[in-house]
C-alpha cells in the first residue's frame, strides 16, 4: 500500500461526487457518506427510481442536490454521452467513484465472447474512460477524489467461475496504485476500495446468494459501514484499502501461503458457493 499522503484544502463552495453503480448497495451507501460530508451528487445508474428515492432521501436529510443520470455503462459510447450530458448542464465533478459491476457466473467457456466483452466494457473499460475525463480537471484545480471499487477477491488467486472478475479487480487495484503515484502532491487522491462480503443485491443478481448464505456472520459487513470507512482511508490518501479485519486477515494470509495451497483453498470454497463453473 502507498504511504498514507495528507488530504488538501480545496476552495469549492459544494463539491459534486459522481457515482456509478449508485441505485444500490454500496454505490448508495458511499453516495450517503459523501452527503453527510457535504457533497453534492451526480447519480449514474439504469434504474432511475431507486436514484431518485435516493436522492429525495438525502436532499432531506442533507440538503443534497443529486444530478441524475441514467446510463448502460455496457455501452461502449455510453462513458463519452455521460460526461457530454455532465457538461451541458455545467456540473464540476471533484469525486469519482467507480462502483458500476456485476459478477458474470460460470466457467469462462460457458459464455459467448460478446458475454465478456460487455463485461470488460463495464468493469474495466469505463472505470478507465472516467477517470481519463474528469482527472485532468481535478489536477488543474488541485482538488479531487477518486474511489475504484475493486474487491477482496483481486487479492486472491483466481476462482474456478466468475473467472473474469478476480482479474479484473486486481487490475483495478493496481491501476489505483498508479494513479495515486501519479497525483501525489496534486491535492488528488486515488483509492482502491476491497471490500469482501457485503450485504447488498449483488451476490441476487449473479446468483450465488444461496451459497453466500452458508457464510458465517463474521465474513460480512454492512454497505454502509464499508462506505464510511472507505470514504475516510480515500481522505487519508490511502492507495489500496481493505475494509474489515477478517478481510484484511484473508488478503495478508493470501500473500504468505504457498501458492499451490492458495489455489487448491480457493478452488474448493468457490465451488461450495458459486454456480455454473463447471467448464
Amino acid at each position: 500500500m502507498a504511504a498514507t499522503k495528507k488530504s488538501k484544502m480545496v476552495d469549492v463552495i459544494t463539491p459534486t461526487c459522481l457515482i456509478t453503480g449508485a441505485s444500490a448497495g454500496i454505490g448508495a451507501a458511499i453516495a450517503r457518506e459523501y452527503a453527510a460530508r457535504g457533497w453534492n451528487l451526480a447519480l449514474v445508474a439504469r434504474r432511475e427510481e431507486p436514484m431518485v428515492a435516493l436522492a429525495t432521501d438525502l436532499k432531506v436529510q442533507h440538503g443534497t442536490t443529486s444530478h441524475i443520470f441514467t446510463a448502460d455503462l455496457f455501452d461502449v459510447d455510453a462513458t463519452k454521452d455521460l460526461m457530454t450530458r455532465v457538461h451541458k448542464k455545467g456540473i464540476q465533478i471533484d469525486g469519482l467513484v467507480n462502483n458500476a459491476g456485476y459478477g458474470h457466473p460460470g466457467a469462462y467457456l460457458q459464455s459467448p465472447w460478446d458475454d465478456h466483452n460487455k463485461f470488460i466494457q463495464l468493469m474495466l473499460t469505463a472505470p478507465c474512460e472516467l477517470a481519463r475525463a474528469v482527472l485532468p480537471d481535478m489536477k488543474a484545480r488541485g482538488f479531487g477524489r477518486m474511489i475504484n471499487v475493486a474487491s477482496l477477491a483481486g487479492h486472491l488467486p483466481g476462482s474456478n467461475g466468475h473467472t473474469l472478475y478476480a482479474a479484473v479487480k486486481s487490475f483495478l487495484i493496481k491501476f489505483s496504485e498508479s494513479l495515486s503515484m501519479e497525483m501525489e502532491d496534486t491535492g488528488v487522491n486515488v483509492s482502491a476500495l476491497c471490500p469482501g462480503f457485503t450485504y447488498s443485491e449483488f451476490h441476487d443478481v449473479n446468483g450465488t446468494r444461496d451459497g453466500v448464505s452458508k457464510l458465517p456472520d463474521w465474513m460480512w459487513m454492512d454497505a454502509q459501514e464499508c462506505a464510511e470507512l472507505a470514504v475516510e482511508a480515500c481522505e487519508r490518501g490511502r492507495a489500496v484499502f481493505i475494509p474489515g479485519g477478517a478481510n484484511k486477515s484473508i488478503a495478508a494470509l493470501a500473500k504468505v501461503l504457498p501458492s499451490t495451497i492458495a489455489q487448491n483453498l480457493m478452488s474448493k470454497n468457490s465451488n461450495k458457493i458459486r454456480k455454473g463453473t463447471k467448464s
